[in-house]
This record gives C-alpha cells, structure tokens and sequence, in this order.
C-alpha cells in the first residue's frame, strides 16, 4: 500500500474530526442560547454563522494538506 494514500487519508479525516466536533459544539450552544432569550435569535445565528466559517476553515486547510501530500 502506498503511505501517501494513508498520509492523505489520515490527514482529512483527522483533520475534519475537530471541526466536525466544534460545528456540532456550536450549533447545540446556539440553539440553547435562543431557547433561554428568543428575542436575540438574530445575532445568535450571525454569531452562530461567523463560528462555524472558522471552523470549517480549519477542514479546508486539512483538504489542502491532504491534496498537497
């Protein structure tokens, strides 16, 4: 078996564990946060938004290590 295909292998998919994670982490925070104060839904999901693009920027950057190896 060729170690690059394990290399990129491993290096997606252990690098789309901790943004998987952190996205999951987010969500469940925002969906808390308007059930206690459903007046301030609107911010919460930008805020909630803004989160979750840096989050699946990290996935982006193991995409392109992954494509690079």
């Amino acid at each position: 078996m060729d170690l690059t295909k394990l290399a990129k292998g491993l290096a997606i998919g252990l690098g789309a564990i901790g943004p998987g994670i952190g996205i999951g982490i987010i969500g469940g925070k925002a969906v808390e946060a308007v059930g206690r104060n459903p007046e301030a839904a609107g911010l919460v999901r930008t805020m909630m938004i803004l989160a979750i693009g840096f989050a699946e920027a990290i996935a982006i950057y193991a995409l392109v290590i992954s494509l690079i190896l």
